[in-house]
């Protein structure tokens, strides 16, 4: 089976999000930290849409990956969808998603297997698509099961698009 499937493109509408984040870089990945932090706090949300959680990759220097290298530092949220703005428990923030079209692609596998998704995604089917990389976030949904131990876990990786005819 492969690892990594094209999905769909979908068109999603902003969505607020209650996490927590962090400064991380692919050479210097706190993202299990910052898992640990969250999970247990998790509960304390008020208002909760559904139990799916999300791992949100936010490049403020974006600039479509061309300088892009393993220390370069972005920022890392674990999070869930709320309904409203209103709950917020100490130590966490409100961040907003931003609507958008983003490519929808099934990861299969454990973390460590990542590398091979994303290379699949920018390197084969990008290229291939009438789609090209927008400006916003970047995410994962994992469902309440998804352990990172597990070779047959799946999540869904959204990668924000735009179409050709609006470069």
């Amino acid at each position: 089976m492969r690892k990594v499937e094209f999905n769909r493109i979908a068109l999603q509408s902003d969505k607020l999000l209650v996490g927590m984040a962090a400064k991380v870089s692919v050479a210097k990945d706190a993202t299990p930290v910052l898992w640990q932090r969250f999970m247990p706090r998790r509960k304390e949300i008020q208002s909760t849409v559904n139990e799916v959680l999300y791992s949100v990759q936010n490049f403020s220097q974006f600039d479509g990956f061309k300088s892009f290298a393993p220390e370069t530092v972005f920022e890392k949220w674990a999070a869930v969808e709320v309904a409203n703005r209103d709950c917020v428990p100490d130590g966490m923030q409100l961040f907003v998603l931003q609507a958008g079209h983003y490519a929808v692609f099934d990861h299969y596998g454990p973390p460590s297997e990542f590398s091979m998704t994303r290379n699949f995604i920018f390197s084969e089917w990008m290229p291939k698509s009438e789609w090209q990389l927008d400006d916003r976030e970047h995410f994962e949904i994992l469902r309440p099961d998804w352990r990172a131990d597990d070779p047959n876990a799946r999540e869904e990786v959204w990668i924000p698009v735009k179409s050709d005819e609006n470069v």
